[in-house]
């Protein structure tokens, strides 16, 4: 047997050693900083956190994506526009729900625990200090200056792989295929379809009897510079974004949000328009953004002004052509006075959680 006998490494290899052992502590320690620096560097994208358990979906699926936003205070409202889309149509519709962060757990509670189990989604969470420097506190509407109002203008950095989405607000109800919009031609160079405030006669009657604004007069103030400089007629009709099909790719080649957010700064700077005025203030940059430069969309997708008025009232055979309702204005078809509360409550699904419920009148009986 030979027994092979170990020396001592001399002092030098061992100081080697130690340097070498330093060195990579060293370079570990400055990698790990640079990967903390890049996690936490604020970013636009940062403000989106996906939480559906759905498969991702592209194009080539031939779904039909619908965006919608999912505040605490209406979830109600959200899952009955969900439920008249997905009751009136055979196409594969992929709902993107956009909520904050207190809401996330109520609603997929009131999705799983329902009907609505069988739909395909799935829930964004939206960080509303994306907002900050580009909307101030208003008294006058504060419900307009809820931070979900915003996500159209945000469109592009949602997490989905489409090219084309339809945005829907909270207060309408679908009573037509939502594929035949969402097939509808843009025209070329357009990122956007909306429905013009000048188009069907019933609306014009609506109009004239709630003294509602169609014109641009009604959104910007025309006594401030910067809204005159635009050179935008203020007797030109206006148009509204509660509905409206979206062609991404054009958006962002044309860098809608970045527009969008200019005049978000803008008015915060020199107040060029308040929610004191007929749409609040996520509606006037959208009106400056896409001035001359949107499709119309066919007036029966989008039948509104139902939620200006606590008696003013479409005609019954107006409303059964009618592909899309919408309550905007203050009175909405959950609370109570409100018009054509039987065609909104029909889609209604009850919250298992109990806490969204609807505002209806005791009866005598």
């Amino acid at each position: 047997m030979v027994l092979l006998t170990l020396s001592p490494a001399p002092p030098c290899v061992s100081v080697n050693r130690a340097l070498l052992v330093l060195l990579v502590l060293m370079v570990g320690l400055l990698l790990h900083s640079t990967v903390l620096r890049a996690s936490t560097r604020p970013k636009l994208s940062d403000h989106w956190k996906s939480l559906g358990s759905a498969a991702r979906v592209s194009e080539a699926d031939n779904v039909v994506p619908v965006v919608i936003c999912a505040s605490e205070e209406r979830i109600g409202a959200t899952m009955a526009v969900i439920n008249s889309i997905y009751s009136n149509t055979d196409a594969s519709v992929f709902f993107y729900i956009v909520t904050l962060r207190e809401a996330v757990k109520l609603t997929r509670q009131y999705i799983v625990k329902t009907k609505l189990k069988g739909i395909k989604y799935k829930i964004l969470e939206f960080n509303p200090m994306v907002l900050k420097g580009k909307v101030k506190p208003d008294s006058s509407r504060p419900e307009l200056l809820h931070p979900l109002n915003f996500v159209r203008f945000y469109l592009p950095l949602l997490d989905i792989n489409h090219k084309r989405v339809i945005y829907l607000d909270d207060d309408v109800i679908v009573q037509g295929d939502i594929k035949d919009l969402f097939n509808m031609k843009l025209k070329p160079g357009h990122a956007a379809a909306f429905s013009t405030d000048c188009d069907l006669p019933s609306t014009h009657e609506m109009v004239r009897s709630i003294g509602m604004q169609t014109t641009y007069m009604g959104f910007l103030d025309y006594r401030k510079e910067e809204v005159r400089d635009l050179g935008i007629d203020p007797r030109e009709c206006s148009f509204n974004p509660g509905v409206f099909v979206a062609d991404l790719s054009e958006w962002k080649k044309q860098k809608i949000t970045k527009q969008l957010e200019k005049w978000m700064e803008e008015n915060f700077r020199h107040n060029i328009y308040s929610s004191a005025m007929a749409g609040g203030v996520a509606t006037p940059p959208m009106l400056i953004v896409f001035h001359d430069k949107y499709t119309t969309l066919d007036p029966l997708w989008h039948v509104r002004h139902m939620g200006w008025s606590p008696d003013a009232r479409y005609s019954e055979s107006f409303l059964q052509e009618a592909h899309l309702l919408h309550w905007n204005g203050p009175f909405k078809p959950w609370h109570y006075p409100a018009v054509h509360l039987d065609l909104w409550e029909r889609w209604f699904i009850p919250d298992p959680s109990r806490r969204f419920s609807l505002a209806r009148p005791e009866s005598d009986s």
